[in-house]
């Protein structure tokens, strides 16, 4: 089967620093360097090393053509990335020494697709295929509602979280997967708990705790623990969580199995400093022993 992921493209400027900036503070850093993220892009490169078919729904500047470039050699089908007169969007990422990180995003060209681009691209797509998307982009519930239309399975990040994108979404998925801070913000959003929600499969990522998935039909929930690493850099680490969870399920996984495969998955990215360039491949995750 076929992931299509509508998703952002960064380029992530990372610095690392003594500790997160406070208000008003100027801050050294003691290292740079710029590679290739955005939720969506992190995404897309983790279901494609973890085995999958993943089509990128985009868009990139003038300035993208090394983020093409770099996705096409991690996997991704990057035929439906469309060209825009936006600049490429970039993220600025502060890493701090314990490896937690602050981010400002710009969208750039992530908020100029247009919807022609994506029925294109949902063209090839058939029933029992998987539709991925976040909130780092446009289209969102456009494409939702198209995918679920066609059959195909959709699945939903609820970050970066917006209460109005991620309602608007929520009559179309099959899976939502947020972490405990987003859990919250949608309760709140909603007035109603994750476990009452209409949607089959609710995964919520804890962080070191681990995760906590919600069957609601079965009205069943159950708590996976967290690979105990010491971390390096968290950032992307929920992103390939969510790229391994879908290629699992993809591929045919319990959904048991396929969360604790993702859940080794984001173990060891926190253990390596950087974003979709360093996402951990199939085997490396297969391989990985931890304590």
């Amino acid at each position: 089967m076929t992931i299509f992921n509508l998703g952002s493209i960064n380029a992530d400027l990372v610095y690392r620093v003594p500790h997160l900036p406070a208000p008003g503070e100027t801050l050294a850093a003691t290292g740079f360097t710029r590679g290739l993220g955005g939720k969506g892009a992190n995404m897309s490169v983790a279901a494609a090393r973890a085995g999958a078919r993943c089509v990128h729904i985009g868009a990139v500047g003038g300035d993208g053509v090394w983020a093409l470039d770099r996705l096409t050699e991690y996997g991704v089908d990057t035929r439906q990335i469309a060209k825009s007169d936006e600049a490429t969007g970039h993220a600025i990422i502060a890493v701090d020494e314990a490896g937690e990180n602050a981010i400002i995003l710009h969208p750039g060209a992530n908020a100029a697709l247009k919807k022609v681009g994506l029925i294109n691209a949902l063209a090839e797509a058939q029933a029992g295929d998987f539709f991925l998307t976040q909130n780092e982009t446009t289209l969102q519930a456009e494409g939702a509602r198209m995918a679920q239309a066609k059959g195909l399975r959709v699945a939903y990040a609820a970050a970066p979280f917006e209460a109005d994108a991620v309602q608007a979404v929520l009559p179309f998925l099959d899976l939502l997967v947020l972490n405990a801070v987003e859990a919250a913000q949608l309760e709140d959003a909603t007035e109603k708990s994750v476990a009452d929600l209409s949607v089959k499969d609710i995964v919520v990522t804890l962080g070191a705790d681990g995760c906590r998935w919600y069957e609601t039909e079965e009205k069943t929930v159950q708590d996976f623990p967290a690979f105990k690493v010491d971390p390096v850099d968290t950032t992307g680490a929920g992103d390939t969580f969510t790229g391994y969870l879908i290629a699992g399920l993809d591929r045919g996984m319990p959904m048991e199995q396929a969360i604790r495969l993702a859940s080794k998955a984001g173990a060891l990215m926190v253990t390596r400093l950087g974003t979709a360039d360093v996402i951990p491949d199939l085997k490396d995750v297969q391989d990985a022993s931890f304590n």
